[in-house]
């Protein structure tokens, strides 16, 4: 259990105060910069900016376990409307916070401690200072009470200290690690003064204090909620706010499924889709609005890597623990018949976990730093990884390649299956039959347009639809031979890796080790990659860990959007700009009629 102590003392020697923390090298940005490089500060203020999701909500508390809070309150992609933290993050760089709630950052060498100063001019939105006490407040309270990611963020922390009127230093024990001190400064800070601890893990629809740029005005229960910008935020002229917060209002509405929500935008309802259905990208914006040039389409670049979209083996089934069944059930996906016949050609082929970015190891031989790594685990990475010569495969998009079914039908027979009157099937006769289960149409289709590639070599791959409960059920306790997933990825991956691929999280319930990964070598890769100090060793040990993962053949890699596409009515403006990161509305504004 974490230690709190609270001392007016220093227990470590001082590191020099900082504007920012990056999570390798220095920020990009020096102490006196006048704004974020994609936020235009001349930006008008005024106008609404109208959101819509579907589904529901009922709670109105994103921190906690019970309940479904709103989109917009908190958000990596629309904005920390009502809730400040201490640092905020650029979205112009892979992982560098700069100062809000606290004015500069210290972190020694070994990173075994952080220390904030706060601003004395932090405020909520009731005009009650923000303070030490209200950060120490609610480390406890989320601590106890909060999401599992805040408990097992302050779970490593063995001491606070205050230092003097405006500082707290957060003291790390065993576990710890370097990108610690960076989750700690992405804390959102609660007001002691207007938060009941004793009922603060209660679902709830009675809007909570917070120290943001806006402040929930009215909510319709499950349905619409509508955020009024605060005149008197008390950030609104830092430079790391400034030509951000621009509406007045931002309204969130909820639609009860995908139809009424598409429809919604296309009256007007609403003002930007971040368009991830290719099929309806390509043909569903033939109306009116979108032909007048009302709405604006993008097709905008994002430099953050794409993941691994794929149909995962689960490995702790026997009929998926031999690599070279693995590898031949990749020969069997027709991507280039799929990608033409479902969606218009509009998607790429994905063959790395970081693909997209300096991450990743697809098409590159491997570097010194990477063959140092690996050298502990010679068998661990494939020759065609290693050398940077392998891809996923590629079809004639004839839908029955009869290059790639002869390479799958090999390798089957290494595995010691043999195509027998039509079925596959092992040496005691069994055939090769497995479940895949689904929890969506979209995922039902996309197998049913796979199935039959695998009927041409004796495979029967049952579909099973299932609802959302029993689905995460049996997911969380790997009850499944084969499931669709997205890995998601940054260009900072850190702890969650090891919740992805470790051997301990392969024996784990409610991991994302789906696939079952249990290899010392990309345990190795990911000690690395946490231990890592500056940024050239850190893409090194993540290419290494890439390879590690391509070679296993865990998953059947999918396939993604090139760039991000976005439709927006031209109510709304943005800068030119476009950070790293991609979009950011939390820089747009109204445009002037």
């Amino acid at each position: 259990m974490t230690v709190l102590a609270f001392a007016a003392g220093l227990t470590a020697a001082r590191a020099e105060p900082a504007h920012g923390i990056a999570m390798h090298g220095e920020p990009a940005l020096p102490a006196t910069f006048t704004h974020l490089p994609y936020a235009n500060p001349d930006a008008p203020k005024g106008g609404r900016l109208a959101l819509g999701f579907t589904g529901t909500f009922d709670s109105l508390n994103p921190f906690i376990v019970k309940g479904n809070a709103p989109r917009g309150l908190t958000d990596a992609l629309y904005g920390n409307n009502v809730w400040d933290t201490l640092l905020m993050r650029s979205a112009d760089e892979p992982f560098t916070l700069y100062g809000l709630v606290a004015e500069t950052v210290d972190v020694p060498d070994d990173r075994s401690y952080v220390e904030f100063h706060l601003r004395p001019n932090a405020r909520f939105s009731d005009g009650k200072p923000l303070t030490v006490e209200d950060v120490i407040f609610t480390v406890d309270l989320l601590k106890t009470k909060g999401r599992p990611i805040y408990r097992n963020r302050f779970g490593k922390v063995a001491s606070i200290e205050r230092v003097g009127e405006t500082g707290i230093r957060f003291v790390f024990g065993d576990g710890a690690d370097r990108e610690l001190p960076l989750l700690i400064g992405l804390t959102p800070i609660l007001p002691a003064h207007a938060t009941d601890p004793a009922t603060f893990d209660q679902s709830t629809q009675t809007p909570l204090v917070g120290s943001g740029p806006y402040v929930i005005e009215s909510v319709t229960p499950g349905a619409r909620v509508l955020l009024k910008r605060n005149p008197d935020y008390w950030a609104k002229d830092l430079p790391i706010k400034r030509g951000l917060d621009n509406f007045d209002e931002i309204s969130i509405e909820y639609f009860r499924d995908g139809n009424a929500w598409f429809e919604a935008f296309k009256t007007g309802a609403f003002d930007v889709v971040m368009e991830t259905d290719p099929q309806r990208w390509a043909t569903g914006y033939a109306f009116p609005a979108a032909a007048s040039g009302k709405i604006v389409m993008e097709e905008v670049p994002n430099g953050t890597p794409k993941g691994m979209s794929a149909f995962v083996m689960n490995t702790r089934k026997p009929l998926f623990q031999d690599p070279r069944v693995r590898e031949a059930m990749t020969y069997l996906f027709d991507f280039e018949w799929i990608n033409r016949n479902l969606y218009n050609g509009a998607y790429a082929r994905t063959g790395s976990y970081f693909q997209g970015s300096a991450l990743s190891a697809l098409g590159l031989p491997a570097s010194d730093a990477e063959t140092a790594l690996l050298a502990p685990f010679p068998d661990a990475v494939i020759p065609p990884v290693l050398d940077g010569t392998y891809a996923p495969p590629k079809t004639d998009g004839s839908g029955r390649d009869r290059a790639m079914l002869k390479k799958a039908l090999g390798l089957f027979g290494e595995a010691g299956w043999t195509l027998k009157d039509g079925v596959l099937t092992d040496a005691a006769g069994a055939p090769f039959r497995f479940e895949f289960m689904a929890k969506s149409r979209e995922e039902e289709r996309l197998a049913l347009a796979w199935q039959p590639s695998l009927k041409l070599v004796g495979i029967d791959m049952v579909i099973r639809t299932v609802d959302s409960s029993q689905y995460y059920d049996r997911q969380k306790t790997y009850d499944f031979d084969m499931i669709q997933m997205l890995w998601t990825a940054s260009l900072s991956p850190g702890n969650e890796q090891n919740n992805r691929w470790s051997s301990a999280a392969a024996t784990t319930e409610g991991t994302f080790n789906y696939a079952g990964v249990a290899d010392p070598a990309a345990d190795a890769m990911i000690d690395a990659m946490l231990a890592a100090r500056e940024r050239p060793d850190f893409e090194a040990a993540v290419r290494a860990l890439d390879r590690v993962l391509m070679s296993g053949r865990y998953v059947v890699p999918l396939f993604h959007l090139p760039k991000d596409h976005v439709a927006r009515w031209a109510r709304i403006a943005r800068p030119e700009t476009v950070p790293l990161t991609g979009l950011q509305p939390v820089t747009w504004w109204a445009a002037v009629p």
